[in-house]
């Protein structure tokens, strides 16, 4: 693929003097697993990257709108293959984006609530510049008292811990600031909390690393664009079943050691958690997604378990279950 090619498409390569974001940060932004992004790039060539010295790819702001406009289409059922060549136009106009030329032109206006965020802000060189705080407070509680005066574009507000006790708090900090759009960052919160702010039109994101990441968020909240979820892993089928873990145990007890059955016991356990949250009963769209995630993670774990088991019973001599055998 040309460089031309790539312009037209919306795909510009990092410039000097301008954000570059490594392939993982790309990823987690626009909602990919790193090993989706990976494949993507592989099948259908996305993005004339530039490359750093250790020659790893590196991805400009517009590189990453266009990745995360891909992932919301794609959840939306449309086929890869055939997204993979459109402009940049073409995937906003399918995903329904009204593109705020404003928001694509900085600086961004923006209010912060936090207490170190602004100090971030100030002292972040030239991606700092990128970012025009009109006004801060420390804290959340004290938000609504913000002024109107100021010509505001986004209300940023940073969170450590955030629970549903912020939702009432947050909405008034938008009404007293008129802000077009609301950024909250967070380190940990429950999901029930992050799905509420993105109903009620938030972006809603972890705390960045990096200061470009917050530029490139504020832009996304402007620009009308959701953050998209973030690919989870397939959960591997189950190696070990009931009988499967008896007969490792039963095996295990004539060994001098009791890794194998103390692991067979922790499989059971996680396995039957993993199967209950399956079947637990929703209260409500929350409480479903909840046992969902529950699930997930149970089935991650016992994934994991079940691959130290394996090891554990080729170095201690019990054979395998015909399900565990490698070809």
């Amino acid at each position: 693929m040309d460089k031309q090619n790539a312009m037209q498409r919306g795909d510009t390569a990092a410039e000097p003097g301008r954000a570059a974001y490594k392939s993982g940060v790309a990823a987690r932004l626009a909602g990919l697993s790193a090993e989706t992004l990976r494949v993507w790039e592989r099948r259908y060539q996305l993005s004339d990257t530039k490359r750093s010295s250790s020659g790893q790819r590196l991805y400009s702001p517009e590189q990453v709108r266009r990745l995360s406009l891909l992932k919301q289409l794609v959840d939306q059922g449309h086929a890869i293959g055939v997204l993979a060549n459109l402009p940049i136009e073409q995937l906003q106009e399918l995903a329904g984006v009204r593109v705020n030329e404003r928001s694509l032109a900085g600086p961004i206006r923006v209010v912060v609530v936090g207490e170190s965020l602004a100090r971030r802000i100030a002292s972040g060189g030239r991606e700092g510049l990128e970012i025009a705080v009109q006004c801060s407070c420390p804290r959340l509680e004290t938000a609504a008292t913000l002024t109107q005066d100021a010509d505001v574009e986004v209300l940023l507000i940073e969170q450590s811990e955030l629970n549903e006790s912020a939702l009432p708090l947050i909405a008034a900090a938008r009404a007293a600031c008129a802000a077009t759009a609301v950024v909250v960052l967070y380190r940990f919160c429950a999901s029930a909390t992050i799905r509420a702010l993105r109903t009620q039109g938030c972006l809603v994101a972890r705390i960045p690393a990096e200061l470009g990441e917050l530029v490139l968020l504020c832009r996304s909240a402007l620009s009308g664009e959701r953050l998209a979820p973030l690919d989870r892993p397939d959960v591997p089928a189950v190696r070990f079943d009931e009988e499967a873990l008896s007969v490792i145990t039963a095996a295990g007890s004539s060994l001098d050691c009791e890794c194998p059955r103390h692991l067979a016991d922790l499989l059971s356990m996680v396995g039957s958690f993993e199967r209950y949250s399956a079947q637990c009963a929703n209260r409500n769209a929350d409480d479903a997604q909840l046992h969902q995630e529950l699930q997930h993670a149970a089935g991650r774990a016992r994934a994991i378990l079940e691959a130290a088991m394996e090891r554990l019973m080729r170095a201690e001599g019990i054979p395998l279950p015909r399900q565990s055998r490698q070809p």
